[in-house]
């Protein structure tokens, strides 16, 4: 199922670099083109590794939209891989899986009131329509059957519980507060039942 591996040496901060793997992926239904990040663990014999499942991000992963905390978080998981090794998982599902231009006109809404979620269903779609099944045999396929998953999403825990794939321990992530995504974090909480504390400050 791992078709390619390449290396990619990964800029954090300036002028340091972390060491990593990119793999492509053959054989899956959707034929999206997922990938798998890999950070080198300095231990063999440490724990199961560390595992986040993200869902690509155009604007807050490359263009630092403060709407949303995704940027915020893939960065504090490179930098906790590039210390403690682990596994991203970059899924190809933006907006939640609704693509990127329904999630403009999602960002649209919100900034006339709706919550993240309402927008969505505004437009037709579900809460979330992502997918995590080829998350689970990606996975597989790199022989993680035993992980720790960095995430604060309760969709994320079931659907790889479901797939086979055993959780070791959930850890967090922190909760990125700034200036414009205070609803959406908090509808993030509310609605999608998410584990983020954002009132600790």
């Amino acid at each position: 199922m791992v078709k390619v591996r390449a290396r990619v040496p990964l800029k954090v901060g300036v002028g340091s670099q972390i060491p990593a793997e990119i793999l492509s992926f053959h054989g899956l239904e959707s034929e999206q083109e997922h990938v798998a990040l890999i950070f080198q663990q300095a231990d063999k014999k440490a724990d199961p590794p560390l595992v986040r499942m993200h869902s690509e991000c155009l604007t807050g992963d490359v263009f630092h939209s403060s709407r949303c905390d995704c940027g915020e978080q893939l960065e504090e998981t490179i930098q906790k891989m590039g210390e403690d090794g682990g596994i991203i998982l970059y899924l190809r599902q933006e907006g939640r899986g609704i693509g990127l231009y329904n999630k403009l006109d999602a960002y649209k809404l919100q900034s006339e009131g709706m919550t993240t979620y309402e927008a969505n269903n505004h437009l037709g779609f579900a809460d979330d329509l992502r997918d995590f099944s080829e998350a689970a045999q990606m996975l597989k396929a790199l022989d993680a059957h035993r992980i720790r998953l960095i995430t604060n999403n309760p969709k994320k825990i079931e659907e790889l519980q479901a797939a086979g794939i055993t959780l070791k321990e959930v850890i967090g992530t922190k909760a990125h507060l700034k200036d414009g995504n205070r609803n959406y974090l908090k509808a993030k909480i509310e609605h999608g039942k998410h584990r983020l504390n954002i009132e600790q400050d």
